[in-house]
Parts: structure tokens; sequence; C-alpha cells
């Protein structure tokens, strides 16, 4: 497997990497137990400082950091800036919070044994993480990993290598032991070797379903917990008593933001018949006046795709969709030139006969249906087979708890986009995965929930 730098704005390779050898990955596997074992004598107290300090480096180093973010996947500077950012949002959030989520919880239980829930940790854990936020992705993983005192060895996407080893330097840089995350240049067999290692305890993975499939199959062959965060065709649903303008602001950056590479992106929009011919016309007008350039430029909305491979995809769902009856409202096209480029479109009369009505495109372009009802909305929004995140705008309070109870996802944010914080276990169902990421849920992913009782 290679690993390259490769620059989405120019199609220029930059930089490649070699993948390790197998008595390199053993030294890795041997260094992250070493790691672990160190790791987990420290305090909370002084996890916390070393977490403080990643935070303290992402926020001065955000700019170089996000200029490798822009340069490896292409997306805007502006917001690889922000993903920096949240990073460190993300670190403080458990230097300040892991001490209370991990205390023992006293549990009584009516005899006379004291008895109580205690969290340990596992130990060391095999990261495989995707190239669509090369950072916001692993430190959501190391935040509460590190402070629960297991380690992690990243197998990061291979179109962002220095993404990866940016965040082992930042981590070495914040004081951790040596080893307490290790960013592996592992080939597909290599992965497979260190998952069935008895010294791994557990494995995390977003990205495909493909990938989660054989990371969970081989995880279960070998008894080991797994949290899977896959792709999502989130449903954006529109009732009459929204308010519109804020609805058609939002749909456009719940689509296109990353370049509309993000799997909790709004990606079908599921409109009210009353409201439906003037939110598409905003839509529209909103979607053509987007800027297609440069991801340096501070004027760019939307950068290049991440590769050339991505892009023909989208091309080909697109091409797939208008062959089975689709039609173009407008843009979802390849810009000529240099770079991956693609402007942002909407399609509608999306036929449910149509594979690409239960396929996710993880690229600018969105999805147009219309309904009479929010039980038709919710029925629709539940006809695929993700179930990842929601967004529902509507004020009628029963509408809203309809969605709440009964649409089949991870998430439904009312009046608001989809959208990950530290504070809120994120994760899906269905082919979009299962267990929670972040929150007191994400760091007791990788606990040993201990019983005890003592007489």
């Amino acid at each position: 497997m290679a690993f390259a730098s490769t620059n989405p704005a120019t199609g220029e390779k930059v930089k490649d990497f070699e993948t390790m050898s197998n008595e390199q990955v053993e030294q890795a596997l041997a260094l992250s137990m070493k790691a672990h074992h160190e790791l987990k004598s420290w305090s909370l107290e002084d996890r916390a400082g070393a977490m403080q300090r990643i935070a303290d480096i992402l926020e001065d180093e955000a700019e170089e950091l996000a200029a490798i973010i822009t340069l490896e996947m292409g997306k805007t500077l502006k917001s690889a800036i922000a993903e920096v950012k949240k990073c460190a949002m993300g670190c403080r959030f458990y230097a300040d919070n892991a001490a209370d989520m991990m205390s023992d919880e006293v549990v009584e239980t009516g005899g006379p044994a004291t008895t109580y829930k205690t969290y340990l940790p596992l130990g060391p854990i095999v990261v495989v993480m995707p190239w669509n936020y090369p950072l916001w992705q692993v430190y959501r993983f190391v935040g509460p990993a590190l402070m629960a005192g297991n380690t992690g060895l990243l197998k990061h996407a291979s179109n962002v290598p220095q993404c990866g080893l940016s965040v082992e330097d930042v981590v070495r840089r914040a004081g951790f032991p040596e080893g307490a995350l290790q960013n592996v240049f592992a080939s597909v067999q290599q992965v497979g070797i260190m998952l069935r290692d008895e010294r791994v305890r557990a494995a995390t993975l977003t990205g495909s379903e493909r990938a989660g499939s054989s990371v969970g199959s081989i995880c279960g062959e070998v008894i080991k917990p797994t949290v899977l965060e896959l792709g999502g065709s989130d449903a954006f649903i529109v009732m009459p008593s929204a308010d519109l303008d804020k609805a058609v602001s939002t749909a456009v950056i719940a689509r296109t933001q990353n370049c509309g590479q993000s799997c909790i992106a709004g990606k079908r929009f599921i409109i009210h018949t009353d409201i439906y011919d003037e939110f598409r016309n905003k839509f529209k007008t909103a979607f053509e006046a987007l800027c297609v350039g440069d991801p340096n430029d501070p004027e760019t909305d939307i950068g290049p795709l991440v590769t050339e491979n991505s892009r023909v995809e989208i091309i080909g769902q697109v091409e797939k969709a208008l062959s089975e009856g689709a039609t173009r409202l407008t843009g979802a096209e390849a810009i000529d030139g240099p770079g991956y480029f693609y402007r942002p479109g909407i399609l509608e009369n999306i036929s449910k006969s149509s594979q690409t009505y239960y396929e996710e495109i993880f690229g600018p372009v969105a999805f147009l249906f219309k309904v009479s009802s929010m039980e038709e909305a919710v029925t629709l929004a539940n006809d695929s087979p993700f179930g990842l995140g929601s967004s529902v705008f509507t004020q009628d309070k029963s509408q809203q708890d309809y969605a709440i109870k009964n649409i089949e996802a991870g998430a439904t944010f009312i009046n608001s986009m989809t959208a990950s914080h530290p504070a809120l276990p994120f994760g899906g169902i269905k082919k979009s995965g299962y267990g929670r990421e972040l929150a007191a849920e994400g760091l007791r992913a990788f606990c040993n929930i201990k019983t005890v009782s003592i007489v």
C-alpha cells in the first residue's frame, strides 16, 4: 500500500512514505504495550496535564497543522483551522471531565457487601481512521482513550500520511509516554496481524462499510470489542412551520461542508409539498452562488474532492441516477482543469427503483424529495440501509416528538444540522455502524467496566 501526500488542488504528488516492515510492526506493538503499562500507572491529574498540553500545542500551531490538512485532502484552509481548534476543544473536554467519567460508582444491592463499578483501561487499541477529517477523527479517539490509560496504534488513510505523523508528534511533545500514540504505515495484511495480536485489546474504525465489515469480522473471530462509525445518507426534513430561510442556509452548509465529504452531511433533503417549490428555488440559487476554487483562498467555499478516483465515482453515481430517471436541477458535474474540482449540484425525481436511491454520495450532490406529511417524511428517511444522523426543521412540537421517536438514526437534530460535540455520544445504527464515540460513552467503550464486591 502506498502512503503519499498528493495535493488535490493540483494533482501533484508531494511526498510518499514506505510501508513498514513486519519487524517494525512488531516493534510498534511492543512499544504500545510498554506505553500502556506506564500510562495506566499515571494519576488522572498527570494524564489531564499532558492532555491540556496537547490542546495548547494544537491552538498554538493551528495554522501550520491546518496547512497540512489542506495540502493532503483539499478542504479549505479556514475550515481546516476550525478542525484543528475543534481537536483542541475535544482534548480539553476530556482533560477536564475524564476523572468524573472514570470515578467509581457505588451500587446499593441491599446486602452486606460494598458494591461498586470501576473503570479500568483495556490496553493497546488499533485505530483505523479516514481522510475526511484527518485530525478531528483521530483526536476524538486520543482524548478519551489516553485519559482512560489506553494506547493507540494509528493506521491512518493512505493519502494523509503527514496528518498521521503530526498527531504522533504532538502527543509525544505533550509528554505522554513514548508510544502512547503511534502512527503506523501498515498494509491491510499488517492491520490484520495487529488485530489478531493478543497484546491488542480492541479496535475502532471510522470508514467505509467494507472496511468496517473486515475489521469487525477479524475482531469477532478473536473476541475483541470494536466501535465502528461507517457511512451515512442522512435525511434533512423540512416542514411548513420551519423558518425557511434558516432551513435553506443550513441545508447548503450541511450538504457542502468539507466538499460534501462527511458521513453526517445532510444528503437526502425531504421537503413538504407546501413549501417544496420555494425551498427548491432558494436551495438552487444558494448552490449556484458557491465559490469553487483554491482551498487556500479565504473567499473559496468549496475546495477540490480528495482524489480523482473519488470524483470518478461520484460522476458515475450521478450519471447512473440520471439514466434511471433523475433530473439535474443544477451543477453536479466535474470542472475541467488541474485538480479534482467538482461543481456542487442538486438532483430531484430520484426513483426508488434506482440503485443510487440507496447509496451514499460522498461529495457535494444533494437529493431532493417531496412529501405530504411528517409520517411520510420519516418513512422515506428510514428507507435507507444507513442510520447515522438526521435533521428536522419544524416548529411543531408534536412533529418534533414524532421525528425523535421514529427516525432510525444515532442522532436527531431539531432545527439545526447534525454535528459532533465532545459532550455528546456519536455513532449510528444499521449499516452506519455500532458503538459510540465521544462523551462518557466514548471513554467507557474501551474500558473494563469491572464489578467490585467487598464484604
